[in-house]
């Protein structure tokens, strides 16, 4: 069987299971996987971030910097957006399908094993996401790694992903999102989110809610870690529009980082990068020293952060972004504002089901001047219908249309009607992977949207 077909058979294994939004506090269950397998995750350094915002693109930058200073680095993100070995890279490129083939020949005969053993207690069997995450942990032995920048799933305490001991504990903004699970308050979400402290670690934080301050410094002082936020302790200096992105000036903990660019859009990408850079420092620089400019400048140009305010489209624009929160939504609309000389925006939109889809649309009404309805390629897509009705409800004209491909079709002929009009592609990961295969197949950019 060739290299992609048994990557894709793997794949397929995986989506037999309970799916990722089945979520229970069972973190022992993928720690028994890995006992079995002499616990993989511990032969190298471990750099775990979590969040409400901006995990992802936080722990590219990480990887992107760790990768700069001449280390081998293995990075593990969901939800992809095209293809599954996207969410395991090694050495900044996704993971090789015979690679991940091996990996899961590997650990299949201890799957079956715990299998068994959770089905005589009563127990479900391990599922989509605790897998992927043993899976990830033993490609990056396999490959080997010198660190692993690991992002959580979901929550932080009982997520497969903290049977890793991080040596940096890093927290992206924290904000309300699966209120069913984390809790319904920010400090009820952030005493979740702070579980991936370990004793003794280190661990830097995104400016946040002072709710969500005191639970991270409260359980920091528990685990006697040390714990650094911005802007006090580090953050962006100065920050300005450049071609294809933005030229940022950084303050880390040891040493500022004058004039980088990074090609990314939106003022919330700096402070990402901010924090990526805060989090590095902490794990190779040594206390008090700072990381090499040179690799600060070279693991910053070379970050790609796909589907989040990436540019997909030209004449008329198209920007495609993941944001599926409000707390996104409101990051979204300020970006765009900031990083675009553009006088109105089509938005394109479609949320899943269990999200706020109502805090969403509130949050980008503003900035539209029309909405096209459409729903994500899942079963879990939210009714279009009703999407619609609360942009109606929030003052704008809103459509509805079956399919993306026909809602952008219908936003970028909106758009190409008058000069100084955009769109938006944005609401759920899974219309962002969607967008971006759409671009390249029909080559809204010379060159295709990649």
């Amino acid at each position: 069987m060739k290299d992609e077909a048994r990557a894709d058979a793997v794949y397929a294994a995986l989506l037999t299971r309970q799916g990722e939004q089945w979520v229970q506090p069972r973190v022992e269950r993928t720690q028994r996987v890995l006992d079995l397998l002499d616990n993989p995750q511990r032969t190298y350094r471990v750099i775990h971030v979590t969040g409400t915002n901006g995990k992802t693109s936080t722990s590219r930058m990480a990887e992107s910097l760790v990768r700069a200073h001449g280390l081998r680095t293995g990075l593990f993100t969901s939800p992809h957006l095209e293809r599954f070995t996207e969410r395991i890279m090694i050495d900044g490129e996704p993971i090789a399908d015979a690679a991940v083939a091996d990996a899961w020949e590997e650990i299949a005969p201890i799957v079956d094993l715990v299998d068994l053993e959770l089905a005589a207690a009563g127990d479900a069997a391990l599922t989509f996401f605790e897998l992927l995450t043993v899976l990830a942990f033993v490609a990056f032995a396999d490959a080997p790694v010198d660190v692993a920048v690991v992002e959580v799933g979901m929550g932080g305490a009982w997520d497969s992903t903290n049977t890793a001991d991080g040596d940096v504990a890093v927290f992206a903004p924290i904000d309300l999102d699966h209120a069913d699970r984390l809790g319904g308050t920010i400090a009820e979400v952030a005493s979740v989110k702070a579980g991936i402290i370990k004793d003794g670690a280190i661990a830097v934080s995104a400016a946040q809610h002072p709710d969500a301050e005191r639970v991270l410094r409260a359980a920091a002082a528990a685990r006697h870690a040390s714990i650094a936020f911005a802007p006090a302790d580090f953050g962006v200096v100065d920050q300005r529009l450049a071609v294809g992105g933005q030229q940022i000036t950084v303050a880390g903990l040891a040493g500022e980082y004058p004039d980088a660019y990074l090609p990314a859009f939106g003022a919330y990408q700096a402070e990402n990068a901010a924090l990526a850079i805060a989090a590095v420092e902490s794990l190779i620089a040594g206390e008090g020293k700072p990381l090499a400019a040179d690799a600060v400048t070279e693991g910053l140009d070379r970050v790609t952060v796909p589907g989040r305010l990436q540019l997909i489209g030209a004449a008329p624009t198209v920007v495609v972004d993941s944001a599926h929160n409000p707390h996104g939504a409101r990051a979204l609309a300020q970006a765009l504002r900031d990083s675009f000389d553009v006088d109105e925006w089509g938005v394109v939109l479609g949320v899943l089901g269990d999200k706020d889809a109502a805090g969403i649309v509130a949050a980008l009404a503003p900035l539209a001047a029309r909405v096209f309805v459409t729903a994500p390629d899942s079963e879990r897509a939210a009714d279009a219908d009703r999407l619609a009705d609360l942009a109606e409800a929030a003052g704008r004209i809103a459509t509805v249309h079956p399919e993306l491909a026909d809602a952008v079709g219908a936003a970028r002929g909106w758009a190409a009607d008058t000069p100084r009009r955009a769109v938006v592609v944005a609401g759920s990961v899974v219309l962002a992977g969607e967008a971006l295969a759409l671009a390249a197949e029909e080559e809204w950019l010379p060159g295709g949207a990649r």
